[in-house]
């Protein structure tokens, strides 16, 4: 009864498992088999008990079930086996113990745990196979996973970069676009946009990052996935494709620049001429002399605009008003386009700000312009309008580059000879153009897209044979606040401080002599260099500043400006030039310079300029720290 009751035991244990399990005697036939082996097995207990197993499964001979099986016998050890056993399509984990009575054998089905083994390492070879670096991050930083497309990109290898940390091994130091981008990938579940990397060796690079935040089974974040594409060459052929595009711009404007220059200089000649004339009424003069200062600084400004707008540096993404570059253009336009061409502008007051870089939608909007003008040689309305707008869902997907959110949206329409729908088609396509040959490369609207997608926005074209075009260029709006309306004040006096004025041009030697004179300034000059450094030494003591043009001969203003700091590393000093950009400065030596001042400037501009450096009343020269 006891030996019945315990027998009763084991059966409802091996009948309640959820392994297989099957029982063989001494000349390997079945004796027992629970519910589990049958349903794996594919057979029932009629069909197997008092069989044997390799007649039963005559195929299983050829496979290590035979020699394992007959090793657990022989030698009365248990063995452990995983096999494929392809008449039942099926992996098998096997444990079999030798009995008294012959064989015990477990088996379980492992088809699934064995097809997600396969499918990890075909993604694992995959993920050595591309090209991107691919890694995975938890989110403290420390590296969980490197792929070979890492180890190719940044020179360490796999066990150099896990364990530690992302930030310290490919960043040369934190800054507010990675904080930004973990702190989007934590709220919105993912971040794309480029960044700045270094390698190994030290070579900055730049990459295309995709972030993805990983969750556990509770939707928990654990880990971030990061997949970086180098875009440095291609950034670098972009930025010649775009300097190449915008200096063909410029020439197309070439002719309208040099009719109004003349425009502008005309005046500015006569009313000096009749100043010097003895029959010019006294109460005459005034007017004149307004008329020079206005014609200049209209001159200054267009040559400044055109400068700015051919030098091709492009630089990082910032807070940008919009109204203001859009009123730069519609300057540009109005001065430059013939006449013949009827010139209407719209722009809001209170437009909003975006992030990009200035001079890229500089040339986005004067490739815009250009075009337009094209599309009219016999005259017509070119008009620039820029208004804010809402996109909601609905526009959203009639427009798959569009996103819900608010965007500043600037237009440029003409009533030119428009073009067929088959045209609108291929208008962004490098190269192709529908004008004559030599009148144009094709690139213009091919930039323009490129530029607009790199800000996040998209453009949308209506067009008409014979009816005119109109395109707008959508760019996302940030959150910002306006910066207030500096009010114009009294020009500050200076305090018997002698101030040394370093130029080549007699002209602005002079003038910039009498108008620090005027306002209670000492001054020094120098044509040069060397003699710079000569009147210096003389007056090391009593030099309470040094404005020093960097574009001189015989010796140029950064070597006047490191030959200054040797004599006096305290020296304050304003570098000034109508060719070299504040960006060009922070090149050189820059220790003592405190401002930077572009040609052509006011006396308000330099007084100002001067009394902030000596006095620390403005913000100066933070663009070169």
């Amino acid at each position: 009864m006891a030996l019945r009751e315990s027998n009763t035991r084991i059966i409802n244990i091996l009948e309640s498992i959820t392994d297989g399990f099957f029982a063989l005697d001494k000349e390997w036939r079945f004796t027992y088999l629970n519910l589990q082996a049958e349903r794996l097995l594919q057979s029932t207990r009629a069909e197997l008990l008092g069989q044997t197993v390799w007649d039963k499964f005559s195929e299983a001979v050829g496979y290590k079930f035979y020699p394992e099986y007959h090793k657990a016998v022989s030698q009365q050890i248990s063995v452990e086996f995983e096999e494929f056993y392809p008449p039942l399509n099926t992996w098998f984990a096997v444990h079999a113990y030798p009995s008294k009575e012959g064989l015990s054998v477990y088996f379980q089905d492992i088809s699934q745990r064995k097809q997600a083994e396969q499918k990890i390492r075909f993604q694992a070879a995959l993920l050595d196979i591309t090209t991107d670096a691919i890694l995975v991050r938890d989110l403290e930083g420390l590296i969980l996973f490197w792929n070979q497309g890492a180890s190719r990109l940044y020179g360490w290898q796999a066990e150099e970069s896990l364990g530690k940390n992302a930030l310290q091994l490919l960043y040369q130091r934190k800054t507010p676009q990675l904080a930004e981008a973990f702190k989007t990938v934590v709220l919105n579940g993912k971040w794309q946009g480029e960044l700045p990397q270094v390698t190994k060796n030290g070579k900055t690079i730049l990459v295309e990052s995709r972030w993805t935040l990983m969750l556990d089974e509770k939707e928990n974040p654990t880990s971030i996935l990061v997949v970086n594409t180098d875009i440095t060459e291609q950034k670098q052929l972009e930025a010649q494709f775009l300097r190449a595009q915008r200096l063909e711009s410029i020439g197309t404007l070439a002719s309208g620049i040099t009719h109004d220059l003349n425009n502008i200089l005309t005046p500015i000649l006569a009313s000096a001429q009749l100043l010097l004339q003895a029959q010019v009424p006294v109460d005459k003069k005034p007017m004149l002399l307004e008329t020079i200062e206005s014609s200049a600084r209209r001159g200054a400004a267009l040559v400044k605009q055109v400068l700015s707008f051919a030098r091709g540096v492009e630089g990082k993404h910032t807070a940008l008003q919009m109204r203001h570059l859009v009123l730069e253009i519609r300057q540009i336009v109005y001065e430059t386009f013939p006449k013949f061409i009827e010139f209407h502008s719209d722009i809001s007051q209170n437009l909003w700000m975006v992030s990009g870089d200035a001079t890229q939608l500089h040339q986005v909007l004067m490739n815009l312009c250009v075009n337009a003008r094209d599309a009219m040689p016999h005259g017509g309305t070119l008009t620039l309008s820029a208004t804010n707008r809402l996109i909601d869902d609905s526009y959203a997907r009639m427009n798959l580059d569009a996103r819900v959110g608010s965007y500043v949206a600037i237009t440029v329409s003409d009533t030119g000879m428009g073009m067929s729908a088959e045209v609108v088609e291929r208008i962004f396509e490098p190269f192709f153009t529908t004008k004559e040959l030599g009148k144009g490369t094709g690139l213009g609207l091919s930039t323009v897209l490129t530029i607009v997608k790199s800000h996040g926005g998209f453009l949308e074209v209506t067009s008409a044979v014979d009816e005119g075009t109109q395109i707008s260029a959508y760019l996302p709006a940030i959150e910002a606040e306006q910066s207030p309306q500096t009010e114009e004040s009294a020009l500050p006096l200076g305090q018997g401080e002698l101030i040394l004025v370093v130029d080549d041009e007699a002209a602005i030697r002079e003038t910039n002599k009498t108008s620090l004179e005027a306002y209670n300034y000492r001054v020094l000059t120098a044509n040069d260099g060397i003699e710079a450094i000569a009147l210096y030494v003389q007056h090391k003591e009593e030099v309470g500043l040094v404005l020093v043009d960097m574009m001189m001969p015989l010796m140029d203003g950064a070597t006047t400006i490191r030959t200054l700091e040797k004599i006096n590393p305290q020296v304050k000093i304003i570098a000034v030039s109508g060719l070299v950009s504040n960006n060009q400065l922070a090149q050189s030596p820059k220790s003592s310079v405190q401002a930077f001042l572009s040609k052509p400037y006011t006396a308000q501009d330099l007084l100002q300029a001067i009394d902030e450096v000596l006095r620390g009343t403005g913000v100066q020269g933070e663009e070169f720290n």
